[in-house]
């Protein structure tokens, strides 16, 4: 008998230490509210006129609201957060030489030096199809060795890599998760149709980020001596009014929020031309809350990793109880500061997919 109370009280004890740990981890993967009830986790990014971030705010001085209703703002973090990070890196052959010599020394300050230790981070590569050459590690030696071993070759597989990437980050252990695109090229050899990595994207937490390496683009501020480009199109920039933090480069303004049920559509997102589609990148991610960068130069890489990892931690990260019932559409979001004079950056909704 005495040993039957014994081991009824060790269970009772387990339950009870269970039950407290339950929520804790529910919170930390940042899926989950409360049993039952899903959270949906924004990160905003909040700049000046001049393109600075805003730090100081609290959580009343948001507002989110969602198909235009207003949200309680459930969580509410102003602090650095971890982020599962995943880097998708071309390595088609127009990388070879400079460009992949100056992407090695531009990641591997942005994973030391610019990331926090605790950041986890995967690696893709892709020339004519996708390779993941590093799963999910904190090991910054292991990744700098695996960036140490490729060659560049082939073509460009972008869209497939990334509707790879993109699931395998939503994996990661952290509550902010995101991807960071460096390529040189427009996709040439993918299987998969942009319109449905997009709608994929949009099922997940995932920010995205994109650096295009455009000889063609305008020269960007404080950069080295840029070298002549032969024979360029003609390409008038137009000011974003959404600067990049630092007042740096985008000189493309922002593509409009995508219908529910977007449909083919072609001409500037057309495979023909080798150089970076910007719309392409636009589309794939602007959605996300993240955004995407044309730099001139291979050496300009370094401001641009820097000037994302600056973002990452410099973010505001909210998150709400969802009110819509598993419907499979697109559910809008709208962060906006109390404050006038500052501009958000969050995603623009959600899939709430069954």
């Amino acid at each position: 008998m005495k040993s039957m109370l014994v081991f009824l009280s060790l269970v009772l004890s387990l339950a009870l230490l269970a039950g407290i740990g339950a929520p804790a981890a529910q919170q930390q993967g940042g899926f989950r509210f409360r049993t039952g009830v899903d959270l949906i986790n924004v990160a905003a990014t909040v700049i000046d006129r001049n393109g600075h971030f805003v730090s100081g705010l609290r959580k009343e001085d948001f507002a989110i609201y969602e198909d235009g209703q207003p949200r309680e703002i459930g969580y509410f973090s102003a602090d650095r957060v971890p982020v599962s990070l995943g880097i998708a890196l071309d390595t088609s052959g127009s990388m070879e030489g400079e460009k992949i010599e100056n992407a090695r020394r531009a990641l591997d300050r942005f994973l030391y030096d610019l990331l926090d230790p605790v950041d986890e981070i995967f690696v893709f590569r892709f020339d004519a199809s996708p390779d993941l050459i590093q799963d999910w590690t904190t090991d910054r030696d292991r990744i700098a060795r695996a960036l140490g071993r490729i060659n560049p070759r082939g073509g460009t597989a972008l869209y497939d890599t990334v509707a790879e990437a993109v699931p395998l980050a939503q994996t990661g252990h952290h509550r902010k998760k995101a991807l960071v695109i460096i390529s040189d090229g427009n996709d040439t050899s993918s299987e998969t149709d942009i319109d449905d990595l997009v709608r994929m994207i949009r099922q997940t937490e995932v920010l995205v980020y994109a650096i295009g390496i455009d000889g063609y683009a305008t020269p960007t501020i404080g950069s080295s001596a840029p070298r002549p480009p032969q024979q360029p199109p003609p390409r008038v920039p137009i000011p974003s009014p959404f600067p990049v933090p630092g007042g740096r480069r985008f000189p493309y303004p922002p593509s409009p929020p995508m219908p529910p049920s977007p449909g083919p559509r072609g001409g500037t997102r057309s495979r023909g031309d080798d150089r970076v589609n910007v719309t392409a990148l636009r589309e794939i991610t602007d959605d996300s809350g993240g955004r995407t960068e044309i730099i001139r130069d291979s050496r300009d890489l370094d401001p641009a990793t820097a000037s994302v990892a600056d973002e990452l931690s410099k973010q505001y990260f909210l998150g709400y109880e969802a009110p819509s019932v598993k419907d499979g559409r697109w559910h809008s979001i709208r962060v906006e500061i109390r404050r006038g004079g500052y501009i958000v950056r969050a995603r623009r909704g959600y899939l709430a997919t069954p």
